[in-house]
């Protein structure tokens, strides 16, 4: 049987309020009913504040930082819906509301159970790296929810239940474009990454999260690659996404998973 090891929720204290509050707010916020809907959409920036404030109290302390899976899917999600926080101003999308808000409230549960291995900070060069891994997973993070609100407009289009290049208000072209400057912006952040990863390292190591996460850094060039010089859009481009996505994710967040979780001890960060 699997169980977590020491949890905040054993620890209490003022982060257990807030993500208790956090989860609260991302349950309204992920209510279908018309009759809530103002209360909904308000519920998710309270939410996200609330998640804000758990992180900030538990992911960092004075004694170190807390390195594990959950953590990391923690900010990335929060990073997510700080994105969609930002483009709601331009063009509300409550539909999306309604698969963030879900994702923030099991982001929050899972962090919960499995807070991490607190560990001390040795080189100033590890919370730069570890600051820039969970950027990078949080842009790749938003490129994949465009990209599925891409795929779920051509299955719209395909079928004729929606209007010709135009998904929620928002016209397919400029959604593509969104979908890769995120891309984009994260290839070059996770560039930075394993490049300062590479220098800060006192022992160059082949290990699974080297391999993953550099296959990942491939596939993203692919696809960045094939997208300017041979013009790849729609599903295609999305594949490719996706499978980078995927890789950068089982390079570390799947890698912590299966150390704290399945083999039960810390292993390295």
């Amino acid at each position: 049987m699997i169980l977590p090891t020491a949890s905040v929720a054993q620890e209490g204290g003022p982060a257990l309020w807030l993500a208790g509050l956090a989860l609260l707010a991302y349950a309204m916020a992920a209510l279908p009913l018309p009759s809530v809907e103002r209360a909904s959409a308000l519920a998710l920036p309270v939410g996200w504040l609330a998640h804000l404030g758990a992180l900030a109290m538990e992911a960092v302390s004075a004694s170190g930082a807390r390195f594990g899976f959950a953590p990391v899917l923690s900010i990335t999600v929060w990073l997510v819906i700080a994105v969609h926080a930002l483009e709601s101003r331009l063009l509300p999308l409550p539909t999306v509301r309604r698969w963030l808000a879900p994702a923030g409230g099991a982001a929050v549960l899972l962090a919960l159970l499995y807070p991490g291995e607190m560990k001390s900070v040795v080189s100033g060069w590890v919370p730069l790296h570890f600051v820039l891994g969970v950027a990078s997973y949080g842009l790749f993070g938003a490129a994949v929810l465009h990209a599925a609100l891409l795929d779920a407009s051509e299955r719209r289009m395909r079928l004729r239940t929606a209007p010709r290049a135009t998904m929620a208000g928002m016209p397919l072209l400029r959604l593509e474009r969104l979908t890769f400057r995120f891309v984009e912006a994260g290839f070059v952040v996770l560039s930075v990454t394993l490049v300062l990863g590479a220098v800060s390292a006192l022992q160059w190591r082949w290990d699974h999260k080297t391999v993953l996460s550099l296959l990942g850094w491939l596939v993203f060039a692919g696809l960045l690659a094939g997208r300017h010089l041979r013009g790849w859009r729609g599903r295609r481009a999305t594949r490719w996404l996706y499978a980078g996505a995927l890789l950068l994710l089982l390079a570390y967040a799947g890698s912590r998973f299966v150390l704290e979780v399945v083999l039960r001890r810390g292993g390295g960060a």
